[in-house]
């Protein structure tokens, strides 16, 4: 249980930095602003808390908006994708649930399940993420296409962090 939440924390300030430290200083056009923070809450243990989970993803989001000075727009979002993680997690159950100690990873539960479970999640987090931004609808369109374009490069980030950062615990 310790080693559990200090792993979250290391991940949470690896996260920060990685998103604060590297992403935000690479300019990658209007429309491609991907964000991995997310990650933080996409892999968090599938026995955490509801409570908990609204709590990390503010926080997350928070600490987030405080480096991006977007006025708890991150925090929002972060909140809405914990809010529902638990209704997606139920969409994509096994028929047997979940392994009791487990984390919705790909090395995990394989790589189609953890990209339908992930973009989901980001794809949510990124419409609501660029909606609260703009907030009018005049330009709906490039809103739409920069959701589209920074979806996809978070989905690459965030699987190809899964593949080097992520080892399957050996079964006993």
């Amino acid at each position: 249980m310790l080693n559990e939440i200090i792993r979250n924390i290391i991940r949470f300030v690896i996260l920060v930095g990685v998103q604060v430290l590297l992403i935000k200083n690479i300019e990658l056009g209007r429309f491609i602003n991907p964000f991995i923070y997310v990650l933080f809450i996409i892999v968090l243990p599938f026995e955490t808390p509801k409570w908990l989970l609204l709590l990390s993803g503010f926080i997350i989001g928070i600490t987030i908006d405080m480096f991006y000075d977007t006025a708890g727009m991150h925090a929002a979002a972060c909140v809405f994708i914990a809010y529902i993680r638990p209704g997606v997690l139920k969409l994509f159950s096994p028929r047997d649930g979940y392994e009791f100690g487990t984390q919705p990873t790909i090395q995990y539960l394989g790589v189609p399940w953890f990209l339908s479970y992930s973009a989901i999640l980001i794809v949510l987090h990124h419409i609501v993420l660029f909606y609260t931004e703009v907030f009018r609808f005049s330009e709906f369109f490039s809103t739409f296409f920069r959701v589209i374009l920074s979806s996809v490069f978070t989905i690459l980030l965030v699987v190809i962090s899964q593949y080097l950062f992520h080892r399957k615990k050996e079964q006993e």
